[in-house]
């Protein structure tokens, strides 16, 4: 990826996930040389003052909390036009990943993870921090299998600019909402605890207790829907955690839970064995009424188990005789009524569909059933109409209908989604060509590429296979091929080590060769192969000539030569005579010529070497006179 650095210190490796708000980055805190996880805001959240207030204020909240169940927050600030938060790096899954790969978990290691992510609440809530968005994505299971809680607090400003209230839009993940979250009461920290039930539900069912076709649907369920005991699902879940379970799911907040601290306690109970004392009452579970519906009734044992008490035989007579007088009440009632209608049938009564489209799905909910239908949401596609707001009705506006009917109000989902086709590879025109067959926009960047042809796709984002709307940008990198290199100048006479830096920051690759020179000392650079001036593709070899200095010299035998014709036989190799002050005694065929030299022959030498000879010196000639004595006779 492309190298950035936040506030001087925090460089990112690699992207590691895209959420609704947020890109997850891994990066290394330089300052300290560690690894960190950036979480970094999509810049449509910078702009709004009252979000980023928000944010700030949660994010330095959140950054007090410390529990080796709570992920760290280290820092947080502003770059590039949208805000970021530095966050501990946890190696491990998500219990998203987990449920995703190996399904239910065993119960015992269900609670174990619930009671931890217990335990984090329960330091969260005490300094005043309610998490908003408890779901397995947020829970992570380090290798030694450690519960991590992650993005405490962070939710906050996403749920204060979401306007639920106000748009009924659905925003987070409706699957693990509380119902006061669905219908727009501002969550507690009991909300946090039903968001914990739902996850332990899913833990031990392998599936969360509702899902639909759309996340409004789903918080409908959680507001007017009972939840069957997750043993119905998975005989291994005994009758006491069948109870944990559904005391958390409890749709009235004040029967519910009330402090993360409560259901901890019961958990650990449950892991020693002991029976749950925050569930030993069997409190029945409550509904609460979803907007503009009544209050939805429960048995006296609540609504998830149905018990039929045997009360014995009883005589029938009363029975019989009480339904008889009610039917004949019932008939002379009727045949005094009917005398009393006209002959001529009565029209049949039925109520105008209103016109909801362009409306919010609240107020939509609300008139539809004002005009006395039975309104569910259902979520449909639209290139005209504004995400999360009413397209229409099924049936349509002003359809005459029965009072009472079903009627479908139409919520934009936005544009029919496409997935972003697999670019990387494809030459520029196909990719381009993918592009707009998919109605996404087309932005291309260029660079070099060392091994890619010119021409060809190297990257893209998003990334394939990602689901976007028409009209979203897609940008495609495409390869420019090799850069070209113009060989520097001036590089003869620097050294070795020198020059092949130099070429390998400019995307070259030297090679060496080296050859003897009268020029250049040894080590330094004769000549480059090809030359200064000359262009090359980045990631071409260029060869480099290092001198070894001057050629070595053979020195010759001088033995027996005269001091010129040592001279000369020197000078001709490049050499330089050097004659010894002293002499050896010789014979006389050795006077005056090299005896010995201080090089012995056929050694290599530089040149301009001084080879030392020695000459040979006869002794003098010694003459004897001989006389002649003549004696007289």
């Amino acid at each position: 990826m492309e190298h950035t650095v936040l506030a001087d210190r925090y460089e990112l490796l690699s992207h590691l996930a895209r959420g609704g708000m947020a890109d997850v980055f891994e990066a290394r805190d330089t300052l300290l040389g560690r690894r960190v996880a950036v979480k970094m805001l999509h810049s449509q959240y910078a702009t709004d003052e009252a979000f980023v207030r928000r944010f700030r204020r949660e994010a330095q909240a959140a950054a007090n909390l410390s529990h080796p169940n709570i992920v760290g927050i280290f820092d947080w600030g502003q770059e590039a036009g949208t805000y970021f938060i530095v966050m501990e790096l946890v190696d491990g899954r998500s219990v998203r990943d987990v449920l995703k790969a190996e399904g239910p978990l065993l119960p015992r290691r269900a609670v174990e993870i619930a009671s931890e992510v217990a335990a984090a609440l329960s330091v969260a809530h005490r300094a005043g921090v309610v998490h908003r968005d408890i779901k397995p994505g947020n829970i992570m299971l380090t290798g030694d299998g450690t519960v991590k809680v992650t993005d405490f607090g962070i939710a906050r400003a996403w749920d204060d600019s979401s306007e639920l209230t106000k748009t009924g839009a659905v925003i987070g993940t409706a699957t693990y909402f509380s119902p006061e979250q669905a219908q727009g009461v501002p969550a507690d920290e009991r909300s946090d605890l039903y968001s914990l039930g739902v996850v332990l539900y899913e833990m031990l069912a392998g599936h969360p207790p509702f899902s639909g076709e759309s996340p409004v649907s789903v918080a409908y369920q959680h507001v007017s829907t009972a939840v069957s005991a997750p043993s119905a699902v998975n005989p291994d879940v005994s009758p006491d955690l069948d109870r944990i379970v559904l005391h958390a799911l409890d749709k009235n907040p004040d029967t519910r839970y009330q402090t993360a601290e409560e259901i901890r306690q019961d958990l650990l109970l449950f892991l020693r064995g002991e029976t749950p004392g925050a569930v030993s009452s069997n409190a029945p579970t409550q509904m609460m009424p979803p907007v503009g519906l009544p209050p939805a009734t429960s048995s006296p044992d609540g609504v998830y188990r149905q018990v039929q008490q045997d009360r014995g035989p009883r005589s029938q007579l009363p029975f019989v005789i009480t339904a008889f007088a009610l039917l004949v009440a019932l008939g002379v009632g009727i045949f005094l009524l009917l005398q009393q209608l006209p002959s001529a049938p009565p029209e049949p009564i039925t109520v105008s569909v209103p016109d909801v489209a362009g409306r919010t799905l609240s107020d939509a909910m609300i008139e539809v059933q004002k005009a006395g239908f039975t309104a569910i949401p259902k979520n449909t596609e639209s290139s005209s109409v504004p995400k999360d707001m009413v397209v229409g009705t099924d049936p349509p506006a002003f359809t005459e209908k029965d009072p009472g009917s079903l009627v479908k109000v139409l919520i934009s989902i936005g544009p029919k989604a496409s997935p972003v086709p697999p670019l990387v590879g494809e030459s520029e025109a196909v990719a381009i060509d993918l592009i707009t067959q998919n109605k996404f926009i087309v932005k291309t960047i260029r660079r070099p590429d060392p091994t890619a042809p010119k021409g060809q796709v190297i990257d893209q984002d998003p990334a394939p296979g990602e689901k976007y709307a028409p009209d979203t940008v897609v940008t495609i990198t495409v390869s420019d091929g090799p850069a070209i290199i113009t060989i520097p100048a001036q590089l003869p006479g620097r050294s070795e080590g020198d020059v092949g830096f130099l070429l390998g920051n400019e995307g070259l690759l030297p090679e060496f060769q080296y050859e003897y020179s009268d020029e250049q000392p040894a080590g330094l650079v004769i000549r480059t192969e090809p030359g200064a001036g000359e262009p090359l593709p980045a990631g071409s070899p260029i060869t480099v000539v290092i001198s070894k200095g001057p050629q070595p010299v053979a020195v010759p035998d001088l033995t027996g030569m005269t001091q010129d014709q040592a001279r000369s036989a020197l000078e001709a190799v490049g050499l330089q005579l050097g004659v010894s002050a002293t002499t050896v005694e010789t014979g006389p065929e050795q006077d005056g010529k090299v005896v010995t030299q201080s090089i012995t022959p056929g050694n290599e030498v530089k040149p301009a070497t001084i080879v030392q000879v020695t000459l040979g010196k006869a002794p003098p000639t010694t003459t004897t006179s001989s006389t002649t004595t003549t004696t007289a006779p």
